[in-house]
């Protein structure tokens, strides 16, 4: 009997999975807008988030989260990490007992410092959780470009079998049971994704990106393990691999805001041009306090912090990288 899916979210990515996975088994998919639910099930399109993609046949939408999550035997959220918890507190009545909970967010909830998959544990207590991640650019998957990601869970045997749910022609899923650092890749790259903009937007040149990814993951590697994670999680897809897309792209909405800072723009106007969520801006405040919390130096996110908080401009942050003193690259900063 194949697996009853329900998805929740109606953005560029959620509708991505949900494309996936029509693939393989029956899929509901929740959004709030009624003009998006509509597209979807009239045209087979989502003309806000993916103005170009053909949807399935397969892949219905509904306005109604108890018609996506009472049958479904796989919740999938993908909601920003700032209407998580909502989301989730209302599907909770309709949701039955022991089904698994995959989040799709590359966020830590603000008031907590906790990842998805921990809010999934609070809310949720008893139901198997984990995430699908790494370096998925939504566009690029819908217009049927290779692609590759990761199913993260602590079970072995669950994630072996939500592995094939997810498994779909030119996007090919891998398991990884570090959940934690799994989880915590896809959030901290954003962060470093927004450096290497301001340096895009700066007109800084290759040498300069390459050394920023680089010790960018050198950075989210020390906290990622300083918390709990396996450092060879950081140099796979979920970690090194999924910061490649984010900080080259131009698809990518973090690399995008660091893009508009290096040209002089404010957060907040940027912010308000935005369609879709840029997740490094509203973990970043999280991810200081996680490294000083933990004791790591991450000198690449506390200028990225100082500049999204208008307390630091982006030429003075490179002035500040640029001109500090180099120690050891194996040494921590």
């Amino acid at each position: 009997m194949k697996l009853r899916v329900g998805l929740l979210g109606g953005g560029s990515w959620g509708t991505t999975v949900a494309s996936l996975v029509s693939r393989n088994a029956p899929i509901k998919l929740w959004a709030r807008d009624v003009e998006t639910v509509a597209d979807i099930n009239d045209n087979h399109r989502n003309s806000k988030y993916l103005p170009d993609a053909v949807l399935p046949d397969e892949l219905t939408a509904t306005c109604e989260i108890g018609e996506a999550v009472s049958d479904a035997d796989v919740l999938v959220m993908g909601i920003p990490s700032s209407n998580f918890r909502g989301v989730l507190e209302e599907a909770k009545q309709y949701l039955r007992p022991w089904v698994p909970v995959i989040s799709l967010t590359k966020g830590l909830e603000l008031s907590t410092s906790k990842r998805m998959t921990e809010v999934i544990e609070e809310v949720l207590p008893g139901h198997p959780v984990g995430v699908l991640t790494g370096p998925n650019l939504a566009r690029e998957i819908m217009s049927g470009q290779a692609a590759a990601s990761v199913i993260s869970m602590e079970d072995e045997i669950i994630v072996k079998q939500l592995q094939q749910l997810f498994h779909s022609g030119m996007f090919r899923v891998y398991t990884n049971t570090d959940l934690l650092g799994c989880e915590l890749g896809g959030v901290l790259k954003n962060i470093i994704a927004i450096a290497v903009g301001m340096g895009d937007g700066l007109g800084a040149g290759d040498n300069t990106r390459s050394a920023l990814i680089t010790r960018g993951l050198a950075e989210i590697t020390r906290l990622g393990v300083a918390m709990g994670g396996r450092p060879e999680t950081f140099s796979g897809l979920t970690g090194m691999g999924d910061m490649i897309a984010t900080c080259t792209s131009s698809l990518s909405r973090n690399r995008h805001v660091g893009v508009e800072l290096g040209k002089g723009r404010k957060i907040d106007a940027i912010i308000a041009d935005m369609l879709m969520v840029a997740e490094g801006v509203k973990s970043a405040p999280t991810v200081i306090a996680l490294a000083k919390k933990y004791g790591v130096s991450m000198p690449i996110a506390e200028d990225v912090y100082e500049v999204t908080k208008g307390n630091r401009s982006a030429v003075r942050a490179f002035r500040g990288l640029i001109s500090a003193s180099a120690g050891s690259e194996a040494d921590a900063g």
